[in-house]
């Protein structure tokens, strides 16, 4: 039996990319193997539920736990794998924030399981079956977890020790977390997000920024941007913005703009309301001098009216997280 220190990776409501992440680590990979035992990933390991409760409490050195909250069954493994862990990391946007999963946040379950299984043209369901957690079979009883009302983060179901932003972490930024877990020195204080900087992706991006001011928002489709120039500067909904620092501006780099998987930048716990302050300051309204208020409104309401899906825009993937959370019943 191996006396190296354990290590987990558990998914809930997630992709799979953060396995894929972390299997991009190449051939550091073997480092991380020479250094600890792989025992519990349900992506690439056949270690069971039971064998993670068999262990004594803190026997896991490291769980990286990614994917949101959304089944009952991906509450009990959050709980489950803090009490059997010594460092439980949030791994991921869907564990920090919700990620794409929290959009759901915004329709009550019940709506949702009706889309899903009756209410789509495409659906092919003649006897209006709706899962049940419970179900008899010829076999015996049969069972599915029950879905919860709203998805939440990891953080808001149990104690997180660190975080690992992004959709998914960048390989580097997985490494360097390792790197300061297992430094001599010891790891760095409960609480930090580790891999990245306090800052926003616009400090990575090489584009020219000229404070220029923009009356409108284009799609990424109806221009064809400068691969020099600020995208948001262009008209583009880039949220580098908003956005924490780590992945090295990838998709600025490209000319596509940043959609904010990374997260707020340090110091702000809203990620939409970042980005509504920088569109305030970066909207050209014209002449204002003169105009009532009325006129005011109406040519804030025609710039903003170019933005498609603000809510999926702005809090695409930190709904869950934020200040709103999702869809608010009276």
């Amino acid at each position: 039996m191996s006396t190296k220190p354990k290590i987990a990776m558990y998914w809930a409501a997630s992709c799979g990319g953060c396995e894929i992440a972390l299997v991009n680590l190449h051939e550091k990979i073997l480092d991380v193997d020479a250094a600890f035992d792989f025992y519990f990933c349900p992506c690439l390991l056949d270690t069971k539920t039971n064998d993670i409760k068999a262990l004594p409490d803190g026997e896991l050195a490291i769980t990286f736990f990614n994917g949101g909250i959304r089944t009952e069954e991906n509450l009990e493994m959050a709980r489950l794998l803090r009490k059997k862990s010594q460092i439980l990391i949030a791994f991921g946007s869907c564990a920090i924030e919700g990620c794409i999963p929290g959009l759901a946040n915004l329709t009550a379950a019940k709506s949702l399981i009706d889309t899903i299984y009756h209410d789509n043209i495409t659906i092919d369901n003649p006897e209006q079956i709706t899962p049940d957690p419970q179900t008899q079979v010829a076999e015996g009883p049969l069972g599915v977890p029950a879905f919860r009302d709203t998805l939440q983060t990891l953080a808001q179901v149990t104690e997180v020790d660190y975080f690992i932003p992004g959709c998914p972490p960048e390989s580097h930024q997985i490494w360097q977390a390792i790197a300061a877990l297992t430094a001599p020195a010891g790891p760095p204080p409960i609480g930090s997000v580790l891999g990245s900087g306090p800052s926003t992706v616009c400090v990575e991006c090489r584009r020219e920024k000229t404070d220029k001011k923009i009356n409108r928002f284009f799609r990424n489709y109806e221009i064809i941007p400068s691969e020099t120039e600020c995208l948001l500067e262009q008209g583009l909904l880039c949220l580098g913005i908003a956005t924490r620092q780590g992945c090295g501006g990838l998709c600025p780099e490209v000319n596509m703009p940043c959609t904010g998987c990374y997260g707020p930048p340090a110091g702000r716990s809203d990620q939409g309301a970042r980005m509504t302050a920088a569109l305030g300051s970066i909207l050209d309204l014209g002449d204002t001098k003169g105009i009532n208020e009325s006129e005011l409104l109406a040519r804030i309401e025609q710039a903003l009216g170019t933005i498609p899906d603000p809510v999926g825009t702005f809090y695409k993937y930190s709904l869950a997280g934020s200040i709103p959370g999702g869809r608010q019943d009276p």
